[in-house]
């Protein structure tokens, strides 16, 4: 079954909570958005495996220790989850970068897929399916099944701030998909809104309304 990890380590808290301010403008958003996305990125990579090789230091010979090459594929779902992939790029420059863009059909209220350009490689990498928001799951089921229907195989999500209902919705649907999240929020709304949430995040990233 997926695991969710809450993290609670005091500078995503701190950085949250700005984010969520309504009066944090689009500059400040934009940033804070991207440092908490290298803060999750320090934790999510936790588990890559490594490899021991020999070097030369100023002073002897030495065995360490560095990455076994695994292979990593960020995807954000458009348009909001492209505010998070340069704070992951940051730690993780060798990540190719995939994108998956959804829509809402405004009669079934189900995401349609509208776009997906993926690395070559897809069946040879681990993946990191990113978005701000987790409010009632559609949207991240569904790229998750077109990362799926594509041949990936190793798969996690990340998000800023999760209400409990998508939460279980992406569990029951992926429960091989382990979900990482920096809050924990308490319930959607009746329009399918986070709450307290932080409003839309494309809007706030991207100062549209």
């Amino acid at each position: 079954m997926a695991k969710v990890y809450v993290f609670d380590h005091p500078l995503i808290q701190h950085k949250l909570t700005y984010i969520r301010d309504k009066n944090t403008g689009t500059k400040e958003f934009r940033e804070l958005v991207d440092e908490v996305a290298t803060l999750m990125a320090f934790e999510i990579t936790r588990d890559m495996p490594l490899e021991e090789i020999e070097i030369e230091t100023p002073v002897s010979s030495t065995k360490s220790k560095v990455l076994s090459g695994k292979k990593l594929g960020i995807v954000p779902i458009l348009r909001a989850g492209i505010g998070m992939v340069d704070g992951i790029l940051k730690l993780i420059p060798a990540a190719k970068v995939g994108h998956i863009g959804l829509y809402r059909d405004p009669e079934t209220l189900k995401p349609v897929e509208y776009y997906v350009k993926l690395p070559s490689d897809v069946e040879e990498r681990d993946f990191i399916v990113v978005d701000p928001m987790l409010a009632t799951g559609g949207t991240a089921v569904e790229a998750i099944n077109s990362l799926k229907k594509r041949g990936a195989k190793h798969i996690k999500f990340m998000c800023l701030i999760a209400a409990p209902e998508g939460v279980e919705v992406v569990k029951k649907a992926h429960p091989d998909v382990d979900i990482y999240i920096a809050a924990l929020d308490e319930k959607l709304n009746d329009h399918g809104y986070i709450v307290p949430g932080l409003g839309d995040a494309g809007d706030r990233l991207f100062g549209t309304k």
